[in-house]
């Protein structure tokens, strides 16, 4: 194969023979190159800044395909009568027809009081409804 070494003298002749010297040739071609990088520059930012957002929405879809995992290990859970029953007597504090409730309130139970989840006054004493009955009614 064979190599060309006239096109370089080619292009010289022809910059020489539009009026342009060294120094402006070499502007030109920096012109070139810097419109050249400034083209291929926003493209380029474009495809990253989505490369990292296609990356943040894959963890984010990792994260959500786990809790629903998990909350559908917590249904399958829940289809159970006596998981519900257990659920409804600790977090509703149901009792059965015929059965006595008591609640024992332990020497540290009465000292949760200060945590900030009652009123100034005492207010935090009580069932729930007691709490809001002394709200409404102050």
């Amino acid at each position: 194969m064979r190599v060309r070494r006239g096109g370089a003298a080619r292009v010289a002749g022809a910059m020489r023979s539009l009026g342009l010297s060294t120094t402006r040739r070499a502007a030109v071609v920096a012109i070139v190159l810097c419109t050249l990088a400034f083209t291929l520059a926003v493209p380029l930012r474009t495809y990253l800044a989505q490369q990292a957002e296609v990356s943040q929405e894959e963890e984010r879809q990792r994260r959500l395909e786990a809790e629903i995992e998990r909350l559908e290990e917590r249904k399958a859970e829940l289809e159970d009568p006596v998981q519900v029953e257990a659920e409804a007597r600790a977090r509703l504090r149901y009792v059965m027809p015929g059965e006595t409730p008591y609640i024992v309130q332990l020497p540290e139970d009465s000292a949760d009081v200060g945590d900030g989840h009652g009123g100034e006054d005492g207010a935090s004493d009580g069932a729930w409804y007691e709490r809001v009955w002394a709200g409404v009614t102050e």
